[in-house]
Formats: structure tokens, C-alpha cells, sequence
């Protein structure tokens, strides 16, 4: 079995010791997953938003704001390093205007509970793609940005886990008991 520090050192030990490494371009497959992430991302704040503005609970409030927040951060950084590297921006939805939570009408308003599982949703969604971003990466300073992110949203994952399993919102499957294993 692989060691994890030690594939940690071995990461950092390339990312440090390429001082003579010609830069290379991206290859297509680096440019399609960040082009597809800057679109993922933009459409999650947009989800934010809606959140936001649907929303009249303070930890709610304070988890949507610390998301759009790692999402600007990552869309600013990711943003940058692609205008860099001369790779156009896609087109996103534009950002939702500020509305009263009490004004919208019931049925038509995201409970709490939606709104959460939602963000994890997407939660999963952005972490799947920065994995996969990553493994796709030849390019030491794209992989090193795909790594960042990732660990942002493991960090903002367990944050959020907390307050979906305090206030009964976490979804969890049913169990799995192997067949002739007693009954608990």
C-alpha cells in the first residue's frame, strides 16, 4: 500500500524541483477541465444567490456566504491563470439580484434543508472535478491550483457536514447489512 506522506513529499519535491523545466502549454484536455470548472463554479454562485436571498437563517446565511467566497476566490485565481494562458472565458449566467426572503412566495421558495443538500450536491460535483482536473494535469502549476481547490472544498465540506447533521439535513442511504450478519 502507497504511502500518503510519502506521496505528498514526492508531489512537493516535483512541484519544487522544476526550476529548469521549460514551461510547456496546456494541453487540450487541462484546457477543457478548466473551462469546464470556471462554468461549474460560476453557476454554483449563482445557486448561492438564490440561496441567499431565499433564505432567513443566520448559520445558513453565514455557509452560503463563506461558499461564494470560495467560489469568488477560485474563480478570480482560475480566471487569471486562464486569461494567461490566452484560454477564452465561458459565458455564465449574470448574478442575481438581491431580493427579500419573506417576499417570495411559498412553493416557489428553496427550504433550508434544499438549499444545503443542494450546496453539498455541488459541493461533490466541484471536488469530483478538481480531482479529475488534477489527474489530468501535466503542468505542475496546473495540477498544484486543481490540488488547492480541492482541499478548500474538503475543508468547506466538513463545515457544512457539521450543520447538515446538527439541524437533521444530512441524507444518509440506507445500511448495508451482508446477508446471514445478525440484525442490529
Amino acid at each position: 500500500m502507497p504511502n500518503p506522506l510519502e506521496a505528498i513529499f514526492n508531489m512537493l519535491r516535483i512541484t519544487f524541483d522544476n526550476t529548469n523545466e521549460p514551461k510547456s502549454p496546456l494541453h487540450v484536455i487541462e484546457v477543457g477541465d478548466m473551462w469546464t470548472y470556471l462554468a461549474l463554479v460560476e453557476e454554483f454562485i449563482r445557486y448561492e444567490e438564490i440561496g441567499l436571498n431565499t433564505t432567513t437563517d443566520d448559520e445558513v446565511k453565514e455557509m452560503l456566504t463563506d461558499v461564494v467566497k470560495i467560489c469568488e476566490s477560485q474563480v478570480k485565481r482560475l480566471s487569471t491563470f486562464m486569461r494567461k494562458e490566452g484560454i477564452p472565458l465561458p459565458d455564465v449566467t449574470s448574478a442575481k439580484p438581491h431580493s427579500t426572503p419573506n417576499e417570495i412566495p411559498l412553493g416557489v421558495k428553496l427550504t433550508d434543508d434544499e438549499i444545503t443538500n443542494g450546496v453539498a450536491f455541488k459541493l461533490v460535483t466541484c471536488s469530483t472535478a478538481c480531482a479529475k482536473g488534477q489527474a489530468d494535469s501535466v503542468r505542475n502549476d496546473a495540477g498544484n491550483m486543481w490540488t488547492e481547490f480541492f482541499l478548500e472544498w474538503t475543508i468547506f465540506g466538513a463545515t457544512l457536514k457539521t450543520l447538515m447533521r446538527k439541524r437533521g439535513w444530512l441524507k444518509v442511504p440506507p445500511y448495508y447489512y451482508a446477508p446471514g450478519t445478525p440484525k442490529r
